[in-house]
């Protein structure tokens, strides 16, 4: 029997990898996109140098992993910046020996349209929302290739950028990850490295509620579902938990809506959502 055969179920090709998480961190004990991923790879096996920009936000989720008997590492860093994207996947190397996986969680929001934007905010919008992506990737790819000889990375990208709904700026940005996550998958597929997106629909996160939501707006957000039920960090992070592992084998350039079915009815502009 192969050695792929003989591997519990719950584990495809996920246990004894090493990933690196972007975006990992998340408000107090809140569950977002990023450190709910970083908590299922662990509890499949999988070490995680998990980063963000507040290293105080990646250390409690590794301090969430730890309490669960995972591994991870924390890792401060801005990754808009070209040196400390590089360092990171140094790092990742120096702890763990490795890098398989690279999980793609770095952005921010913005609303309005073309008019109301200023070039400034779409700047800023369009930088932190693909450089940290390109960047990352950039170094990753190649410690991949080296240390494990292929690899998976998901790029975290919005239904906002398939249903536009007032958010242009950032629609515009999430757009361009998919673009990128089509191109990179077919860049790197004969270094037998894997790329796919996934886009969440309006899921309960810190980013989105930590600047206030009303019961009401909550409650909106969860009819907005055809399944009549709210999505949270948990059901991104089970998402890319998937496509990085062995079952998503044969998937590759492809972007994975998660949302509930929001996408299915017709479009709403959501003051809360993104």
């Amino acid at each position: 029997m192969s050695s792929t055969a003989s591997r519990p179920e719950d584990d495809a090709g996920l246990a004894g990898k090493v990933a690196i998480v972007a975006g990992g961190g998340a408000a107090g004990d809140g569950i977002g996109n990023g450190r709910a991923a970083a908590i299922v790879l662990a509890r499949a096996g999988t070490r995680v140098l998990v980063v963000d920009r507040d290293g105080a936000l990646a250390e409690r989720t590794v301090a969430m992993i730890g309490a669960e008997g995972g591994t991870a590492a924390p890792y401060q860093g801005d990754l808009t910046d070209p040196a400390q994207a590089r360092d990171m996947v140094t790092a990742a190397l120096d702890r763990f020996g490795r890098l398989d996986f690279l999980d793609n969680n770095v952005g921010i929001g913005s609303r309005g349209s073309v008019i109301d934007e200023t070039p400034e905010d779409w700047r800023r919008v369009m930088q932190v929302n693909l450089e940290p992506m390109f960047l990352a990737a950039k170094y990753a790819i190649p410690a991949m290739i080296k240390t494990a000889g292929r690899g998976a990375i998901v790029n975290i990208s919005s239904i906002s950028a398939l249903r536009p709904r007032g958010l242009t700026v950032y629609s515009a940005s999430k757009g361009a990850v998919i673009a990128l996550t089509r191109a990179m998958a077919v860049d790197h597929a004969n270094d037998g490295i894997r790329v796919n997106c996934v886009a969440p629909g309006p899921v309960y996160t810190p980013m989105v509620y930590a600047g206030g939501m009303s019961a009401s707006a909550r409650e909106q957000r969860r009819k907005s579902s055809v399944l009549g039920i709210e999505g949270t960090g948990w059901d991104i992070g089970n998402a890319v938990r998937f496509l990085l592992s062995d079952h998503a084998r044969y998937i590759t350039g492809q972007t994975l809506v998660v949302d509930g079915g929001v996408t299915l009815q017709a479009p709403a502009r959501d003051s809360q959502d993104h």
